[in-house]
């Protein structure tokens, strides 16, 4: 089992969209995908009319109590399911504060359910704080959606810090497997220069022994769609919504990337991943 995080402290720039749309792509690949919306403001489980159902537990009492991810699955189509969120878990960290091994809930709940998928994302909220946390403690890898936007720019050096500190103290195994362009302009002088920076910089990072060294800035280009904004308001993915969309079209692209990606490894990561499957005939 493969598990990721999508995460970016800064709001606005493609990472619920796109954690949707990709467990959304891989589901349609044949692979057994689970979403977790570790997100007070629940978007992940909005954009996919997962609602909060009576006596339906969510990630919040999946923190702070006695419940299982396998009693949070909620199926949102074929080999995808979704662990949603409610606004009820922007208190957890209150609630958590005096817990010991508040970091490591998620992980140790994430490997009762080792084997039942090839893919768990975890759609993280836009701050550092212990939510995120948890998620990163819990997983391989991280993506890290960016807009190529000078500002966006601005707290990678932030996030990147927290991904080392989390990969030295509670996760040895995390990594930033990826990084994502997305709300991309292709022509704008101003897309083209971010991206090349971005580029630059992890290039330069190939050396040292850091948890980015290898991340992969994928090809693939999330161009700004209006259809990717209009697929919430109809509780669909962009492939339910609208399927000959770009959108569509960049986000099947991004989904056969991260498959090639993670094939391309699996002799040297066999433990950790799982090569895609073949939808029955």
């Amino acid at each position: 089992m493969r598990s990721i995080a999508i995460i970016n402290q800064k709001g606005g720039v493609g990472k619920t969209t796109t954690a949707v749309n990709l467990s959304a792509a891989l589901a349609d690949r044949g692979l057994r995908v689970g979403l977790i919306d570790m997100d007070p403001q629940a978007h992940a489980s909005l954009h996919l009319g997962i609602g909060l159902q009576e006596n339906q537990p969510t990630v919040y009492d999946l923190l702070t109590g006695e419940v299982g991810l396998s009693e949070l699955w909620q199926v949102a189509g074929d080999e995808l399911s979704v662990a949603s969120s409610h606004i009820d878990l922007a208190a957890a960290e209150v609630e958590l504060a005096g817990v010991v091994g508040r970091e490591l809930i998620l992980r140790d709940k994430l490997a009762l359910v080792e084997g039942q998928f090839d893919y768990v994302l975890i759609d993280c909220p836009p701050s550092l704080g212990i939510l995120t946390i948890n998620a990163l403690s819990a997983v391989d890898d991280v993506f890290l959606p960016l807009q190529p936007h000078y500002l966006a720019l601005h707290g990678l050096s932030k996030l990147l810090q927290t991904i080392d500190l989390v990969s030295k103290r509670l996760n040895d195994r995390l990594r930033l497997a990826g990084v994502i362009l997305c709300l991309y302009e292709s022509g704008t002088r101003l897309a083209s220069e971010v991206s090349s920076d971005v580029e630059a910089f992890f290039d330069e990072s190939q050396v040292g022994n850091s948890p980015w060294q290898e991340a992969h800035l994928f090809a693939s280009r999330i161009r700004r769609n209006i259809r990717l904004a209009e697929a919430p308001s109809f509780e669909q993915s962009i492939f339910q919504y609208a399927p000959q969309s770009a959108g569509a079209d960049d986000y099947r692209a991004l989904a056969d990337e991260v498959v090639s990606l993670y094939a391309n490894t699996a002799e040297a990561d066999r433990q950790h991943v799982t090569l895609p499957l073949k939808r029955a005939a």
